[in-house]
């Protein structure tokens, strides 16, 4: 009950964070901002407390960690699959536009007879 509780009273400061923000609308953006700041660091801290928060920043980590894992691709392999990319869209454009006219001149020329010229 006491991790609600204080999960609750989190959710209430970073709510009070925002709305310091909005209320403080004829103040300098710096007081604005640090209103916000102060209302994320407060929660954080509160919901930092409860197992939820803990399992919360646990998972954070984690992903932080898996994140620098990643093996990012080199500009010469990115410009490759651009291009790739880039030329099936003009292939499918132009598959896609011979279907539509091919389709057009059967339905409407031959089976329709609407266009005789």
């Amino acid at each position: 009950m006491a991790d609600k509780f204080k999960f609750a009273l989190a959710l209430f400061l970073l709510a009070a964070g925002v709305a310091g923000f909005y209320l403080l609308a004829q103040e300098a953006a710096i007081l604005r901002v640090l209103a916000v700041l102060a209302g994320v660091a407060l929660a954080a801290g509160v919901a930092w407390n409860t197992e939820q928060g803990r399992l919360f920043f646990v998972f954070a980590r984690e992903a932080a960690t898996e994140a620098r894992k990643v093996v990012w691709p080199s500009r010469k392999e990115t410009m490759q699959t651009t291009g790739l990319v880039f030329a099936f869209v003009v292939v499918m454009a132009v598959f896609l536009w011979l279907t539509d006219k091919s389709l057009e001149w059967v339905l409407y020329d031959l089976v329709l007879g609407w266009r005789k010229s």
